[in-house]
This record gives structure tokens, C-alpha cells and sequence, in this order.
């Protein structure tokens, strides 16, 4: 009786951590599916494990970033790991010109004259 709670505890424990359930093949395997890439073709990298979460970050050698995730448990019928859930990292804007472009003057007619504004 005392093993079998044991063992119905210890699967309850390895049940909530996405650190023995999600290992760095599944990773690779998810993450190339989901960006339809092959897996030379990107880098894992900062994988934070919290609960049955798993956060990592992807950069291609396209220069592309992404933020991704998976879900994985273990459980009595094996361990089972989510697809990855992935989005673009948006890239830093350019830097604004420091002084603003001048605004093209208007085409000079009869109600601009009038206006005394050409």
C-alpha cells in the first residue's frame, strides 16, 4: 500500500514539471514544425521552466527572432509535450532622421494665389 502511494505521488509530482517532461529534441522538433524551418536552420536559447510551461527564444540565421512555448507532463501513459506556440519578435524601428524632412510645397494656383500663400 505505502508503494503504491508513493508511486501515485511521485507521477502527481512529475505530472506539473515541464523540466522533465520537455527535453531539448522536443524542442527542436516542435519549434521546427511550427516555423516550418529545419532545425540547422535556428538556435534555442534563455528555455525558462515554470509549471508545464516551457519559454524559450529562437533566432534563425535569417536574422529572425522568436518567442516561443510549449506545455509537456508526464503522466501513467508517457509523456506527452504541446506544440510550440511561436511570435515574431518585432524588430527595433530605425532611428527617426533628426531633422524632419520639409514638406513639399503646393503646386501654385489661381486659389493659392489668391491666398497669397505662392
Amino acid at each position: 500500500m505505502k508503494k503504491l502511494a508513493l508511486a501515485s505521488l511521485t507521477l502527481v509530482l512529475l505530472s506539473a514539471c515541464a523540466s522533465i517532461a520537455v527535453n531539448e529534441d522536443s524542442l527542436v522538433k516542435r519549434t521546427s514544425f511550427a516555423l516550418s524551418l529545419a532545425p540547422e536552420d535556428f538556435t534555442i536559447s534563455n528555455r525558462s521552466d515554470e509549471g508545464v510551461r516551457t519559454d524559450y527564444q529562437v533566432q534563425t540565421k535569417a536574422g529572425r527572432r522568436y518567442s516561443c512555448y510549449v506545455t509537456g507532463t508526464v503522466s501513467v501513459i508517457g509523456r506527452t509535450v504541446s506544440d510550440a506556440i511561436c511570435n515574431e519578435v518585432p524588430r527595433p524601428a530605425a532611428a527617426a532622421p533628426s531633422q524632419p524632412a520639409a514638406a513639399p510645397k503646393p503646386a501654385c494656383n489661381a486659389l493659392l494665389k489668391a491666398a497669397k500663400k505662392c
